[in-house]
This record gives structure tokens, C-alpha cells and sequence, in this order.
């Protein structure tokens, strides 16, 4: 790793901020080019082909601005095109769904783990084979919740609305016995104080954003890497900077000042 290198980040969307954030309270210090596929959003309902497409792709730009690692904030994209990624790039690659399912393991006292994320993500099956390759005997629950992505990026994070949608979601975990929920988008994270109310005080929730971000500073430490900053944080998009711009501050505030298009 080149230490003076920047850290590559990229989603489908807006999502992976939730990524970028966690990352950057965690290294303050590091130079970080976040991507957003925006013009091919989401990447949650189409094929395994035409994610790992995007995906590689996504990779290449940020490869070509200098990186020493790449981050894929995206859970359909991780549970898809990871391994294809590692294969294709020069730097080491960091997806979500690992950081998220070692966290969920440590957190579980009977064995039960549930999961929401999109219909790809859940559909990949990704999550629950990586939870049974680390514990064979582990239990998982798994639902796909793709209306909390636009209530996310809407801001719908509370009310009667999200609640009720939330509730109709969530109702078949709430009793399965579950005492550990994965959420396995990187848009989830906005919703977790209604997650956390709808589910109740006995299920421990998972943020693999967080998990992630810690996952990235510990690579880095066993790199010796330790950047002097001030860090400086770049975003780019494929499609229409001026909503990122109005959305990604929900997600990070005053930070997302400005976004540039690039042509796909």
C-alpha cells in the first residue's frame, strides 16, 4: 500500500455514505473518493451480471485517482461482484457483508440472526452463507425491505408512514425469536432508531457500516499506515449532482458541498 494513497469508496447511490461517515469519524486523516453510481440506481433489483458489470467498472475509475484500498459500500454489489473485484483490481478490497456477519456472531447469545437488505442482497443468499461458513449451527432469518430505501433518501425516517411500513416488514422477525438483526443495506442505518423501536430492547442491531469502518482501520493499522492529513473527501456521480448533493446531506450534513458528474 502506498500510504499517501486515498481510500475508494463506492455504492449504487447515496446509500453508502452511511460507509463513507463511519470511515471518515474512524480516520479523520484519510484522503477518501467516494463514487455514486447514481445514473444505474439501484442496484438492488437487477441481475448478478449486470451488477458485477457496474461494479467493475465503478472499480476503475477509482483505481485510475490513485487508491490504496477499495471499499464497496454497496450490499447487493459486495454479495455479488466481491470476488470478481479481488480479481480484478491491485489493491485490497473491503466489502460489507463480512464486517456485518463477524459483528452479528459476537453479538448473538441463542444463535439466531436475522438479516433485511434489498431483494438482490437477500436473494444472493450471500449473508447466510457467510454467517454458516463461520458458525455451521447459527439460524437465520432474512426479509428484503426495498421501501426503506426511498424513505431513507426522503428523509421518511420517522412518522406513521415509515412505521407502518417498517412494522410490515419486520413483523415475521419480530417473531421468529431473532436476537440479533444485520442491517444489510447501507441505507438502513438511517431507519435504525425505528428499527430499533419496532423490534424491541432484546434484538441487538448491526450496522455494517460501522462495522466496515472498523474493519478498514484495522488493515490499515496492520499496514502501518498512518496518514498525517487533514484528510480531504472528493464525490462523484453518474447522473444528477444536485440531488446527491440535497440528499447526501441528510446522510453527512454541510460535508457533501458539491458533486462532479462523470459520463458512463
Amino acid at each position: 500500500m502506498d500510504r499517501d494513497a486515498a481510500i475508494g469508496i463506492f455504492d449504487s447511490g447515496v446509500g453508502g455514505l452511511t460507509v463513507l461517515h463511519a470511515i471518515l469519524e474512524a480516520l479523520p486523516t484519510e484522503d477518501l473518493i467516494y463514487l455514486g453510481d447514481t445514473g444505474r440506481t439501484p442496484y438492488g433489483n437487477k441481475s448478478a451480471e449486470i451488477i458485477t458489470r457496474y461494479a467493475l467498472e465503478s472499480a476503475d475509475f477509482l483505481v485510475e485517482r490513485r487508491l490504496k484500498l477499495l471499499v464497496v459500500a454497496c450490499n447487493a454489489a459486495t454479495a455479488t461482484a466481491l470476488e470478481a473485484l479481488r480479481a480484478h483490481v491491485p489493491v485490497p478490497v473491503i466489502g460489507v457483508v463480512e464486517p456485518g456477519v463477524l459483528a452479528a456472531l459476537r453479538a448473538t447469545r441463542s444463535g439466531r440472526i436475522g438479516v433485511i437488505g434489498t431483494e438482490a442482497t437477500i436473494g444472493s443468499g450471500a449473508y447466510t452463507r457467510a454467517l454458516r461458513a463461520q458458525s455451521p449451527a447459527v439460524e437465520v432469518f432474512t426479509r428484503a425491505c426495498p421501501l426503506f430505501v426511498p424513505l431513507a433518501e426522503e428523509g421518511w425516517t420517522a412518522g406513521s408512514v415509515a412505521r407502518g411500513v417498517a412494522e410490515t416488514y419486520l413483523a415475521s422477525l419480530a417473531r421468529s425469536g431473532i436476537d440479533t438483526l444485520i442491517l444489510g443495506c447501507t441505507h438502513y442505518p438511517l431507519l435504525k432508531p425505528l428499527i430499533a423501536e419496532v423490534m424491541g430492547p432484546s434484538v441487538t442491531l448491526v450496522d455494517s457500516a460501522e462495522e466496515t469502518a472498523r474493519e478498514v482501520t484495522r488493515l490499515l493499522a496492520e499496514e502501518g499506515m498512518r496518514p498525517g492529513g487533514p484528510g480531504a473527501t472528493s464525490f462523484f456521480v453518474t447522473d444528477a449532482p444536485e440531488r446527491f448533493v440535497r440528499i447526501g446531506q441528510r446522510f453527512l450534513g454541510a460535508r457533501v458541498e458539491s458533486a462532479v458528474r462523470i459520463e458512463r
